[in-house]
């Protein structure tokens, strides 16, 4: 495996939480403890983002957000990589298709919460993505009523697994999604930003 790459091997189970991390938070602590829990995943991956085509405004400094991510979940499951930065990628469907290609036979999941569910059918090549890997949804507040409208929803309807099923999740037939209920936290980077309490950005 190259330099600075995640190390993954053959039959593990990984989700992947995508996104900018400006700044990470307990709320994504608290999913990404409750993704392990309920889709059965053995590491989860912190995907930090170079910056989001969907936002106007790039995010703080890639190092800083790193150690703040790396402050906020210790734990040794979860790993904190720039890994999209080093593929030179931009749009999630290109790095799933670049990670498939150098980690045969992992399993791995996308990650979302509820509300990015809802705007999904906006992302580069979403039905893409549906075809590579498949994606656990977990509740946020506020997007729950809506998970049922999504586009992708509607259109996926035939691919989602019950929420009981969700440790199933990982090896099932493609294409394939869950969504689940978790207990929610109301925690955002926006807000966060939004009161002074990320000095990250400069």
């Amino acid at each position: 495996m190259r330099e600075g790459f995640p190390i993954a091997y053959r039959g593990m189970r990984i989700g992947i939480l995508g996104g900018s991390f400006d700044p990470a938070h307990e709320g994504h602590a608290h999913i990404t403890r409750e993704a392990m829990r309920r889709f059965g995943l053995d590491r989860v991956w912190w995907m930090l983002s170079p910056g989001n085509p969907l936002k106007a405004q790039g995010p703080a400094p890639m190092a800083e957000r790193m150690a703040e991510a790396r402050r906020v979940m210790p734990d040794p499951r979860v790993v904190i990589t720039d890994v999209e930065a080093r593929l030179g990628t931009r749009y999630t469907a290109q790095t799933l298709r670049r990670l498939l290609a150098l980690y045969p036979g992992v399993h791995f999941v996308w990650l979302m919460g509820a509300d990015n569910l809802v705007q999904f059918d906006r992302w580069d090549n979403w039905r893409a993505i549906m075809q590579m890997v498949p994606v656990g949804v977990l509740a946020r507040p506020g997007a729950q009523l809506a998970v049922r409208h999504a586009r992708a929803a509607r259109i996926y309807a035939a691919a989602r697994l019950d929420a009981a099923q969700a440790k199933r999740l990982p090896e099932a037939p493609l294409p394939a999604w869950c969504f689940v209920q978790i207990p929610m936290s109301d925690l955002s980077s926006s807000a966060i930003r939004a009161n002074g309490g990320w000095h990250g950005r400069i």
